[in-house]
C-alpha cells in the first residue's frame, strides 16, 4: 500500500474533515492550530485516492491563495494495516493529475543545464557513432534529457493544454535539432564512417522499428505515471530518437541529400510512434482535468492528437514499405 500525505493550511473551520472521510477513504488525519486565524490538517490516503480528494479542494468556493496544499511522498506508516484484498486485482496505481502536470512542466522548459546536457549527449553520440563504439553510444543515451519534453508533448494534448504543449513541443524540437546541428558540425571535419556498424544501423528502416519505437513511448509515459522515471526508460527513448538524429545530421553535412531521406524517415517515425504511445496510455490511465469546460476541451484536443499522429505514423509506415519493398 502506497501513501501519500496532503498538508492543508487553510483558514479556521474551513475543512470540514467528517465530509471528506464520508465521501474518500483516509488512512488517517491530524489537526493543529496553526494561528488564531489559521490550522494545518494533514491527511493520509492511498496513493490512487490523492487525485480525488485534489479535485475536491478545487471546487470548494473559495478566494484564490486563501488556502494552501503540499503533497508528500510516505515512504512507510506503523502500525501497518493488514491488506484484506491483497488476491484482488487492483487498478493501475498512479500520480495524481497534479502532480504529475508539475513534474511533466518542469520538462517542459529549455533550462540551461537541458542546454549543455543535450549538447554534451549529442557530441557523445556522434563520437560513439564515428568510433563504431556501442559503449559510446549507449552512454550518450544516459546524458540525454530527451525523454522528459517529448513525454510532456503528449500529457499536455491529453489535458488540451495547449501552453503546455507549445513549451514542451519548442523544447522537443531543440532537444531534437542540437544533435543535427552538432553532427552537421562534425561532418565538416569527419567523413560519415561508412564502416560504422552504428552509422549503417541508422540508414536502413524496418517495420520493427516502429514496434519499438511504440514500446519506448509507451514505457517513457508509464513511468511519468508511476512517477518512476528511471534511467533506463530515459536510454530508451534516446536510442529511438538521438542516434538517428546524429547520423541524419552526418548525411546532411556532406550535402548527400537522397541518403539523408531513410535516418530523416527513421527520426519522424520513431518521434510520432513516441508519442502516439504516450497519449494512448495517458489517455487509458485516466488522466484528464476537472472542471467540465476543460474536460470538453481535452477530450477534442486527445482526439485530434490520436488522428493528427496516428495519421503521420500510417504516412511513414507506407514510405517504409515503399522503401524497403519497392
Amino acid at each position: 500500500m502506497n501513501l501519500q500525505l496532503l498538508e492543508v493550511y487553510t483558514p479556521m473551520d474551513f475543512l470540514d474533515m467528517e465530509e471528506i472521510k464520508t465521501k474518500f477513504p483516509v488512512v488517517a488525519h491530524w489537526t493543529f492550530k496553526e494561528s488564531e486565524e489559521r490550522m494545518l490538517t494533514r491527511i493520509l490516503v492511498e496513493t490512487n485516492d490523492v487525485e480525488q480528494i485534489l479535485n475536491y479542494l478545487e471546487k470548494m468556493p473559495i478566494e484564490k491563495n486563501a488556502y494552501q496544499v503540499m503533497l508528500l511522498p510516505v515512504k512507510t506508516f506503523l502500525p501497518r494495516e493488514e491488506d484484506e484484498q491483497k488476491d484482488k486485482q487492483k487498478d493501475l496505481e498512479r500520480a495524481s493529475r497534479h502532480e504529475l502536470y508539475t513534474a511533466v512542466e518542469v520538462s517542459s522548459y529549455t533550462s540551461i543545464s537541458y542546454m549543455w546536457f543535450i549538447i554534451f549527449s549529442s557530441i557523445v553520440a556522434t563520437v560513439g557513432i564515428i568510433k563504431n563504439s556501442p559503449a559510446i553510444v549507449i552512454g550518450a543515451m544516459v546524458i540525454a534529457p530527451i525523454i522528459g519534453p517529448v513525454t510532456a508533448v503528449s500529457f499536455a494534448s491529453v489535458l488540451g493544454d495547449f501552453r503546455l504543449m507549445r513549451k514542451s513541443l519548442l523544447t522537443s524540437l531543440f532537444g531534437i535539432g542540437i544533435p543535427i546541428l552538432v553532427a552537421t558540425v562534425f561532418s565538416f571535419f569527419f567523413q560519415p564512417p561508412a564502416y560504422s556498424t552504428e552509422f549503417l544501423s541508422r540508414t536502413d528502416i524496418q517495420i520493427i522499428d516502429v514496434v519499438a519505437a511504440l514500446a519506448a513511448g509507451g514505457a517513457g509515459a508509464l513511468s511519468f505515471v508511476k512517477r518512476n522515471e528511471g534511467a533506463l526508460v530515459g536510454v530508451m527513448v534516446s536510442v529511438a530518437l538521438l542516434p538517428p538524429a546524429v547520423v541524419f545530421g552526418m548525411i546532411l553535412g556532406t550535402g548527400k541529400w537522397e541518403e539523408a531521406v531513410v535516418p530523416f524517415l527513421l527520426l519522424m517515425v520513431n518521434v510520432n510512434s513516441i508519442l502516439l504511445s504516450a497519449v494512448i496510455v495517458f489517455w487509458v490511465s485516466g488522466i484528464k482535468p476537472n472542471n467540465w469546460q476543460d474536460i470538453q476541451k481535452a477530450n477534442n484536443s486527445r482526439k485530434l492528437s490520436l488522428l493528427y499522429i496516428s495519421s503521420i505514423c500510417i504516412v511513414m509506415t507506407t514510405a517504409i514499405i515503399f522503401i524497403k519493398f519497392v
